[in-house]
């Protein structure tokens, strides 16, 4: 049996938490004996593991930073065949823990699409910052990017890194079933999930639906730096009235298959959870054209549209709410059969089996 530790930072909500919860709990049970250590608190999860099928570690940590010692000494005692983790100064860590666990196979997975998100990140004075994961990263076994626009912008700036970076799309997750019929065709209702920051993009969604001169509603789910910010504009753009802001809740799936249509704002992504698990229920996307993924996942007309501007994606809105042409079954089809999570763990599977063979 191959002996397979996932770490994260932590288990409160988020994409990279989620999908590495989620594969610590549906890796087939008869091949792989998991554990999942947590560099955070036990108090913040958000997601469920089942610790009778898993094993559990909390580091109880409050920065990754203090961490490396801590979990050095449980993957020493564990003794894994393969460690993945997931998530920048995490797997720069991980990659300079490789060299003195040599019989292990340690796996990063890539969260975001650096070269973008830089733009969207705070700049730190002082001296000019060491590229670590150039360093470290020639110690890991494998890369696992989440797009094929993450690959080749991971590759654009680590091409020596190549022989040994992989393209696996994230999994859809349990609890999305096909939603039934419109909750109220007099209404177009729209919604958009994820953390409340800057390169999300909610600003140029409301400045879009300032436009839309029709009846509708919209719902935002998520929390962050944002918030005072967006709420703000909003009441400015005298749309305010329409939103519903919900910080936090675990009926996501509820929420999204009462929507007519999910609205993607995003500059950039790693891979949108959100837009496939939306499509996953048969509801459609109306997403602006950025990296991330978007494009492998929209096929235009079937489950959505990629606009390339905010007047292209006033326009889609307005036609498409009009119209409401979309098949909640071919929606669903569209990413299941790409992004179902047997598709997606077969994968895991195969490359967890490889590094620990060889």
């Amino acid at each position: 049996m191959i002996k397979i530790a996932f770490v994260v930072p932590s288990l409160r909500p988020g994409g990279a938490e989620r999908v590495m919860s989620f594969l610590a709990m549906n890796l087939s049970n008869d091949k792989f004996k998991v554990s999942l250590i947590v560099v955070g608190h036990k108090k913040d999860q958000s997601y469920t593991v089942d610790e009778n099928k898993v094993d559990m570690v909390f580091l109880e940590k409050d920065k990754i930073s203090k961490a490396f010692f801590p979990l050095l000494i449980e993957i020493r005692k564990l003794k894994p065949d393969v460690v993945m983790s997931s998530i920048g100064h995490l797997n720069i860590m991980m990659s300079f823990m490789a060299p003195i666990t040599r019989r292990t196979a340690f796996v990063a997975r890539e969260a975001n699409i650096d070269k973008v998100r830089k733009q969207f990140s705070a700049k730190k004075k002082g001296i000019r910052r060491i590229n670590l994961k150039k360093i470290g990263y020639r110690h890991l076994k494998a890369i696992v990017c989440q797009s094929n626009d993450m690959y080749e912008g991971f590759l654009g700036e680590y091409p020596q890194f190549k022989p040994k970076t992989v393209v696996i799309n994230n999994p859809i997750t349990d609890g999305f079933s096909l939603k039934g019929k419109r909750h109220d065709p007099g209404t177009t209702s729209f919604i958009t999930v994820g953390t409340l920051h800057p390169r999300k993009g909610h600003d140029r969604i409301l400045k879009a639906l300032s436009k839309l001169h029709m009846p509708f509603e919209y719902t935002i789910i998520g929390d962050g730096e944002k918030k005072e910010e967006l709420i703000a504009m909003a009441k400015s753009l005298g749309v305010h009235e329409k939103i519903t802001h919900i910080p936090y809740t675990k009926e996501v799936p509820k929420y999204l298959s009462k929507s007519d249509f999910y609205l993607q704002g995003s500059y950039v992504e790693g891979f949108p959870n959100a837009v496939i698990e939306s499509c996953a229920v048969g509801t459609p996307v109306m997403a602006f054209d950025a990296p991330g993924g978007i494009n492998e996942i929209i096929e235009k007309g079937v489950n959505g549209y990629v606009s390339r501007s905010e007047d292209e994606f006033l326009a889609n809105l307005k036609s498409c709410a009009k119209m409401d042409p979309y098949n909640p079954e071919l929606v669903r089809e569209s990413v299941m059969k790409k992004y179902g999570k047997e598709i997606i763990l077969s994968k895991y599977e195969s490359l967890f089996t490889e590094l620990a063979q060889s």
